[in-house]
């Protein structure tokens, strides 16, 4: 199984190094560079169930497999996940929306919203059809399987997200994260209403793994040795409901190696404070909070690594 031709790879990589282009009509223009949107339902892609390779329309870049579509009913084709590193985001000039653009070239795709309930991953890509062309499984010039490989998620709160967040995403064998909210009773939190401390939220980060290269043992070992698990107000400077140690579990195998390692610790003269608790609804934090010290280029002030297993 390959994730992407290699010759097809090639070739968007040739035709970037030169900076040339597809040449666009005044339409695409409008859209991909002047950052404009394509009017709902009548986009070639909207309705598109193939299985094959969505790539962008300037540079040819590889954005979105067909797994990833899902039908949303907005009007323009919706996505749940894209290619790793194939999109990037930016703050709209609105003050309210977040813009994606096609890492490579920059062309305007469309925007991301969040926490709208429309698939389990609870993310949409609405994005423009006239900013993408789209391959066929067929077309491809060699024979590509459009399938993710197997990934898993976990969920882990440890005091303020931003540094349970650095730690995790430096691991190996962790493909992205997320920060959010999780545990609390009010439906689509924001920041403001989790730190009033009545939402019982408990900032949370979604860490997005690959089971071959690192187990959830191994992840839960690494949470309990990047905070101070025996904190029961809080973590560090920060106090408050919202801040507690917390491993949320989606099965009872999670359950077990949570239990077993709280277990261990115990043994070694530990008083751990970390509750388990099953997982609930995550909701993803606005954007400022996301990557918040790769971003700052600053380091956590309430976290750090201590080896302990």
């Amino acid at each position: 199984m390959i994730c992407l031709a290699l010759l097809y790879i090639l070739l968007v990589a040739q035709k970037n190094r030169v900076m040339d282009y597809n040449r666009l009509t005044n339409a695409e223009r409008e859209v991909i560079i002047n950052k404009g949107t394509e009017r709902a339902f009548i986009g070639k892609y909207t309705n598109n169930k193939e299985l094959g390779l969505y790539v962008c329309k300037q540079c040819d870049a590889p954005l979105y497999k067909s797994e990833h579509k899902f039908e949303s009913s907005c009007g323009w084709p919706s996505f749940d996940d894209e290619i790793k590193g194939a999109v990037k985001r930016i703050p709209d000039k609105d003050g309210r929306r977040t813009e994606i653009v096609c890492a490579n070239c920059g062309g305007h795709l469309g925007h991301i919203f969040f926490n709208e309930g429309l698939t389990p991953k609870m993310v949409r890509h609405c994005v423009n059809s006239i900013s993408m062309n789209f391959i066929p499984q067929a077309e491809l010039p060699a024979p590509v399987i459009i399938s993710e490989r197997e990934r898993a998620t976990a969920y882990f709160a440890s005091g303020c997200f931003w540094g349970t967040e650095y730690y995790f995403s430096r691991l190996t064998g962790v493909d992205s994260t997320t920060v959010g909210f999780m545990g609390g009773t009010l439906k689509n939190p924001t920041y403001r209403d989790v730190c009033t401390k009545k939402t019982g939220h408990v900032e949370c980060c979604k860490v997005l793994y690959d089971p071959s290269k690192i187990s959830y043992e191994e992840l839960v070992k690494f949470f309990f040795e990047t905070h101070d698990f025996t904190q029961t107000d809080g973590q560090g400077p920060d106090i408050g409901p919202q801040y507690l140690s917390v491993i949320f579990y989606q099965s009872d195998e999670e359950y077990e190696i949570a239990k077993k390692i709280i277990l261990e610790l115990t043994l070694k003269g530990y008083k751990v404070a970390t509750q388990l608790r099953p997982s609930a609804p995550f909701y993803r934090a606005e954007e400022y909070h996301q990557r918040y010290y790769e971003i700052k280029g600053t380091t956590p002030y309430c976290h750090k690594y201590t080896q302990i297993f």
